[in-house]
């Protein structure tokens, strides 16, 4: 049998056979492998679909694919081969809802020299890649440059679908100038959260139409648009609706002119509805929704990408009138997730954690938020197969267009093995650098804790 060896230096370690970089401290190098074939048998595979492990699988990568699955496959001549030991193999996990730009508080990420802060996104999303998230879609922030490097293999991460800036309304959730700082449009100067590419100010259609085409220029996959208030802005409480229904539109027919879509964040059930009726695919949050508003979102095939954890905790910084829109989101939470369940509304994944990266390194706390509605098993559906079937949903846009969040023949290999299985413990995930023994992403592996 193959066997896998290691080779490390003080700044990295190399996985020679698939040319892949890596840290340190969360990688094992496999040497010797020219036919570029990883074969992982022994495995016990959770597919990100079914409720159900197979047993006794053996799983064949080639090249960035899975090219075969099932039992008693044979190793090609010269692939490595690593024994799962009955251990669970799984997808990699998608948070739905990032922000990999926003690692200092936002007041001083804008004072912030842009090159620190650059490191800080690098280190970020290696640490988030090495908890298990090899897909990611980013909602408000200039990640263009980081989504390159990691491409292109520079630095580790994970795949980044990226929004570009937020786009909001003048007084709208992308709104955080002082209250001396006046709007452009009437004597004042372009404010740095649209310098760094943060968030756009757009009023009317016209300027609606170009900042979605500015981010659509930039590389964007899909639109995030400020439908109504938010907790962290100045001016608008979460009753607030934005955007009256000529400029969402507008927003979601030049999305869907490049062939993708609208994502809108909202709390409240009107400005929910008035999102869906102008065409968005996905509500980010919806805390504050109704009844009826739930059913139209299932009648709609309207995807809920919420969060759970970042609303339970105290977040550095705010204010008291902030600390009480959190507040009133949270106590929202419960009805939501009741609601979705009932209506079977796709529910996905997402964390929304800002301001830094100790507070980013709690990202899989969420998983076991959710067990208060769902099992093990939905929960782990809604961080693989229903967040990559949102993540699709860009069409033409989409910059890795093979199968994502899940473990079938051609889909691409972004894979975890767990020692445990979380289809009965979920919380193993929550502790990634015990439980995640080996993560591989685009078929290259990248952590490897493994003996054989």
């Amino acid at each position: 049998m193959n066997r896998i060896s290691v080779r490390s230096t003080t700044a990295c370690v190399v996985l020679v056979c698939v040319n892949a970089f890596s840290s340190k401290s969360s990688s094992i190098a496999a040497e010797g492998n020219d036919s570029g074939i990883i074969v992982i048998k022994n495995a016990k595979v959770f597919d990100g679909k079914s409720d159900k492990l197979a047993t006794d699988q053996t799983i064949v990568v080639v090249g960035n694919k899975i090219d075969r699955i099932g039992k008693d496959l044979s190793a090609p001549s010269g692939a490595i081969v690593i024994d799962a030991n009955n251990r669970v193999l799984m997808p990699g996990l998608v948070d739905a809802h990032v922000h990999l730009s926003m690692v200092l508080p936002p007041p001083k990420l804008l004072v912030t020299d842009p090159q620190y802060a650059y490191a800080l996104m690098q280190k970020g999303a290696e640490r988030m890649l090495m908890r298990g998230f090899t897909s990611v879609r980013d909602m408000a922030g200039p990640v263009f440059g980081l989504k390159q490097a990691i491409d292109e293999g520079v630095t580790l991460g994970p795949r980044v679908y990226p929004s570009g800036a937020a786009i909001s309304q003048t007084a709208g959730h992308g709104d955080f100038r002082q209250q001396t700082d006046l709007n452009k449009n009437f004597g004042g100067t372009t404010y740095p959260t649209e310098l760094r590419g943060l968030s756009f100010l757009a009023d009317g259609k016209p300027q609606v139409l170009a900042a979605v085409r500015e981010n659509l220029r930039l590389g964007a996959t899909q639109i995030k648009v400020m439908a109504g208030g938010g907790v962290t802005s100045l001016y608008d409480p979460l009753d607030v609706n934005q955007f009256t229904a000529e400029e969402l539109r507008a927003a979601v027919d030049a999305a869907e002119d490049w062939g993708t879509y609208v994502s809108t964040h909202i709390y409240n059930p009107a400005g929910i509805r008035r999102a869906i009726e102008a065409g968005v695919k996905s509500i980010e949050h919806g805390h504050l929704i109704d009844e009826p508003t739930m059913k139209l979102m299932a009648e709609k095939n309207i995807f809920l990408s919420t969060q759970v954890y970042t609303f339970t905790q105290v977040q550095p910084g705010l204010n008291e009138v902030q600390i009480k829109r959190k507040q009133l989101a949270r106590e929202g939470t419960d009805v939501m997730m009741r609601l979705a369940r009932m209506y079977k509304v796709k529910v996905v994944f997402g964390t929304d954690l800002i301001s830094d990266l100790k507070y980013l390194d709690q990202q899989n706390l969420e998983l076991g938020e959710r067990l208060k509605w769902f099992t093990p098993v939905e929960v782990l559906k809604q961080a693989t197969s229903n967040a990559a079937e949102l993540l699709a949903l860009c069409g033409k846009r989409n910059p890795y267009p093979g199968k994502l969040g899940v473990v079938e023949e051609g889909a691409y290999a972004d894979l975890l093995l767990v020692d445990g299985n979380p289809l009965e413990n979920l919380k193993l995930l929550e502790d990634p650098d015990k439980n995640l023994v080996l993560i591989m992403k685009d078929g290259k592996v990248v952590k490897n804790k493994l003996n054989n």
